[in-house]
């Protein structure tokens, strides 16, 4: 299985790339007639000091269900009230608060119930993790204490899940170890100072727990805001190199008969429908 997808799927900008130039409300049912999976992160931003967490809309679920074709997949990213060990800081200096829903199996369950709609039509639940200092986790077996916790308690009940991490010093053979111990797919991101996927691939090689979600960001978020205006209707900086290794990577990946997401966001190369045309014109080629 190879899907191609983007990370979110509501921009105007792709009118004349995906969508008709109308005024279609329901994007996703004409963008499912092009892309057979999409990365929902509209959930993530879930968590704000105060409040009790924001859970998906059971009818949202169900519309995003109806307007996709049975064989459509999602992958959907798990809300950051369950992933964040801490609230985000306003600033540096403001002293950590801890969260108190870090992977809180209650809350969890919530959130499975929330999104039961589209539970028949989900790839993968994905636990993004931000970069992970010393004062938010020790270290790697910290993290994979705490998670073997959390997951013994929902193994039971969730669906397939996968992990993002972003702290490179993390992406040994121990955490891939874990991740298969588990059956747990690894996410593998390509941007936010982590190192090329290519190169977390040779460690993990021999240890791949199917599928794999690959996800394309860049290396310059803020930059790409800059050049494109936030208008995400063509590529600004064409990324030959990083499209030819991930090409030949894939490849390589689809030979050990491993299945792969790749989302592609906007802030890859400007458009990321326009980037997903590129990559698969690079694997035709040969």
């Amino acid at each position: 299985m190879l899907r191609f997808g983007t990370c979110s799927w509501k921009y105007r900008e792709w009118e004349g790339i995906v969508y008709r130039s109308s005024n279609e409300k329901n994007y996703l049912k004409e963008y499912s007639s092009e892309f057979d999976t999409v990365e929902i992160d509209q959930w993530f931003w879930s968590l704000f000091d105060g409040k009790r967490p924001l859970l998906p809309q059971k009818q949202v679920a169900e519309e995003y269900s109806e307007s996709v074709p049975k064989d459509f997949l999602f992958t959907v990213k798990v809300p950051n009230s369950i992933t964040l060990t801490h609230y985000y800081q306003k600033n540096k200096t403001e002293e950590l608060k801890t969260n108190p829903f870090f992977l809180n199996t209650g809350l969890y369950e919530e959130f499975l119930k929330s999104i039961d709609p589209l539970i028949e039509k989900l790839g993968l639940l994905i636990f993004q993790f931000e970069y992970l200092n010393k004062k938010k986790i020790k270290n790697f077996a910290q993290f994979q204490d705490k998670f073997y916790q959390f997951y013994r308690s929902v193994q039971s009940f969730t669906p397939q899940i996968a992990i993002e991490l972003r702290n490179a010093n993390f992406l040994k053979e121990e955490y891939f170890n874990f991740l298969t111990e588990l059956k747990i797919s690894p996410v593998l991101l390509q941007g936010y100072y982590m190192p090329p996927i290519t190169e977390t691939i040779k460690n993990m090689k021999t240890n791949i727990k199917s599928p794999v979600v690959i996800r394309l960001h860049g290396p310059d978020r803020k930059g790409m805001e800059l050049i494109s205006n936030n208008k995400w209707n063509k590529i600004y900086v064409k990324r030959e190199e990083e499209i030819s290794k991930l090409a030949d990577l894939i490849r390589s990946l689809q030979s050990m008969q491993t299945d792969l997401f790749v989302n592609v966001n906007n802030h890859f190369e400007g458009c990321a429908p326009l980037t997903i045309r590129r990559i698969k014109k690079q694997l035709n080629s040969v």
